[in-house]
């Protein structure tokens, strides 16, 4: 069904709005409940553990950021700012107060949310992370060896080099003004870790002790995204811009169901698709050209992306009149329960779809040039 322009806005933004509310209410809390803090439990119903954050996973803060930067695009309002302003100062003193930790994903993730935050102006003149994220992306440039030809570790004193961390990595490096460092991890990724039959981006790599590399050739729709992005931020250079329409279309002939992108379970793997949702975004709006190849490219991701959202919503479950999606956007959701292991408790997944919904609000025509 076809909408006009204007009410398939509506629609997704009050979708996405949807989404926001039942991440506040069952998942933003008080720090040990000192005034000024914010942070994103990471169940609900929430364990003891985590509801004392005993575990708070600095990644999903990051995302969960990123969330509340799409939002205040979509419709700003200063609560919202004050609680990303809180929910920044929470992550830097939960984590020892500092900036850093021992993953590079992690690390390029806050940056890339920091940076983000940063550009929309929100905290006013001087407000800014510009230190946080260069102290971030220098940590990113040092990281680079020429052991299995180059790229970053996973993380500190690990030989295993990954998509996960290179892809967000390269994303950072080319917005912080090193586009050489994010060509040649590009073009890193695309030699080194992609699968020549299907076209996909692989997981990672590591020296073997035999001398020949292991490859972990597993297939997760975050690689993808990042790997995107990463040569999104490339383009108009031809062979990034070749490299896009060739991965978009491996993602849509292998990694979809009936249009709808493949779910993973809980955990860390709750955020791969909706990661994968931004970046398709982003090139159904942002990728140049004129060529038949580009506009193609783009309305295969505008579709993906569209298709999973409706899907998504459709499937939601509701509890108190908000959704809760499932890792899984082409089967229902459940309304998680204590005591049970349900992957909808997580901050991850449900950080996922409303990330998702941000996506499809952006390609439908929302925030048109605003802040990747």
């Amino acid at each position: 069904m076809t909408h006009p322009v204007s009410e398939m806005l509506a629609t997704w933004a009050e979708r996405s709005a949807s989404a926001e509310r039942a991440v506040a209410q069952r998942h933003l809390r008080r720090v040990w409940a000192i005034p000024g803090t914010t942070l994103g439990v990471i169940s609900w119903p929430a364990s003891v553990r985590h509801r004392l954050f005993l575990g708070w996973n600095y990644w999903w803060q990051a995302h969960l950021l990123d969330c509340l930067v799409d939002a205040q695009i979509r419709a700003p309002n200063e609560d919202r700012s004050l609680i990303a302003r809180r929910l920044i100062r929470s992550i830097w003193g939960l984590n020892r107060f500092r900036w850093t930790n021992n993953y590079y994903d992690d690390m390029a993730w806050l940056a890339l949310a920091l940076q983000r935050w940063d550009h929309l102006g929100s905290d006013g003149p001087g407000a800014d992370h510009r230190a946080a994220v260069v102290q971030l992306t220098n940590e990113m440039l040092a990281a680079w060896s020429d052991a299995e030809e180059g790229g970053i570790p996973w993380r500190r004193g690990d030989v295993f080099k990954n998509t996960p961390a290179n892809g967000p990595a390269a994303i950072l490096l080319a917005r912080s003004g090193h586009p050489d460092r994010a060509a040649a991890t590009a073009d890193w990724l695309d030699r080194r870790l992609r699968d020549p039959d299907t076209g996909l981006i692989w997981d990672g790599l590591r020296p073997g002790v035999d001398g020949h590399t292991q490859f972990e050739k597993t297939i997760y729709t975050y690689c993808q995204g990042v790997v995107l992005g990463a040569e999104l931020e490339l383009t108009p250079i031809p062979a990034h811009q070749e490299r896009i329409h060739r991965l978009v279309a491996a993602i849509d002939t292998r990694l979809t169901n009936s249009g709808v992108l493949t779910g993973h379970r809980d955990g860390d793997s709750g955020l791969f698709s909706g990661i994968l949702a931004r970046y398709l975004a982003l090139v159904a709006v942002e990728l140049p050209g004129d060529k038949p190849a580009d506009e193609a490219t783009r309305a295969t991701a505008r579709g993906l992306v569209l298709t999973s959202a409706d899907a998504a919503w459709r499937n939601a479950a509701t509890h108190q009149n908000l959704p809760v999606f499932g890792p899984d956007w082409s089967r229902p959701a459940v309304v998680p329960t204590r005591g049970r292991k349900d992957p909808e408790r997580d901050l991850s997944v449900q950080l996922s779809g409303w990330m998702l919904l941000e996506a499809a609000y952006r390609v439908a025509g929302g925030a048109q040039g605003e802040i990747d």
